[in-house]
C-alpha cells in the first residue's frame, strides 16, 4: 500500500506515468474506494460543500474519466485504460486529500487569504498532473496532455455550474 502511494505522489510530481501502477483488478476497486472516501472527506471538511456537492462532485468526475477513456481508447491504447483510470482516480484523490489537510492548517500559520491561494493552487494541479498522465499514456508530447486535460476541465467546470448554479461563498 505504501508502494502505490510513493507511485501516486511520484505521478503527482510528474516523475513517472500510469504505466508504473500494476494492472490489477484489487487495485483498482482499492483506488475508486480512495477516491470516493476523499470525496466524502472534502464535503465533510469544506463547510460549503454538502451531499448535493459530492453526487454532483462525482457524477462530474465520471464524466471526465469518461472523456479521458474515449480519448485513450480513439488513440488506440486500449490496453493502457485500466492504468490510466487508476492514475487518475488516485492521483485526484490525494490531492484532495493534500488540499484538505492544508485547508485545515494553513490557516492556522498564515493569512486566510495566502492558505486560499495555496490550497487553490494544489486542487489545480490536477490539470497538469491528468495531462502528463494522458500524454503518456497516448504516447504523445506533454502539451497535447495539457490541452486535452483543459479541455476536460473546462468542460467539468461548465458542467458542475450548470448543475448546482448557487455560488460558493467565499471568505
Amino acid at each position: 500500500m505504501l508502494q502505490l502511494f510513493k507511485t501516486l505522489f511520484d505521478i503527482i510530481r510528474l516523475q513517472k506515468g500510469p504505466d508504473a501502477i500494476p494492472h490489477s483488478q484489487v487495485l483498482f476497486a482499492l483506488i475508486v474506494f480512495l477516491w470516493l472516501i476523499s470525496g466524502l472527506v472534502m464535503t465533510v471538511a469544506v463547510p460549503e460543500l454538502d451531499a448535493k456537492n459530492f453526487v454532483i462532485g462525482t457524477f462530474i468526475g465520471l464524466i471526465g474519466l469518461s472523456c479521458y477513456g474515449a480519448v485513450i481508447i480513439l488513440s488506440g491504447r486500449r490496453a493502457r485504460l485500466l492504468q490510466a483510470i487508476m492514475a487518475l482516480l488516485g492521483c485526484g484523490a490525494l490531492i484532495s486529500l493534500i488540499f484538505v489537510a492544508l485547508d485545515a492548517l494553513l490557516p492556522l500559520i498564515s493569512s486566510e487569504a495566502a492558505a486560499g491561494v495555496v490550497t487553490s493552487l494544489i486542487l489545480l494541479w490536477l490539470v497538469p498532473v491528468e495531462g502528463h498522465i494522458i500524454a503518456r499514456t497516448i504516447e504523445r508530447h506533454w502539451y497535447v496532455g495539457i490541452i486535452i486535460a483543459i479541455s476536460v476541465f473546462v468542460l467539468q467546470l461548465s458542467l458542475y455550474s450548470a448543475l448546482d448554479p448557487t455560488p460558493v461563498a467565499t471568505a
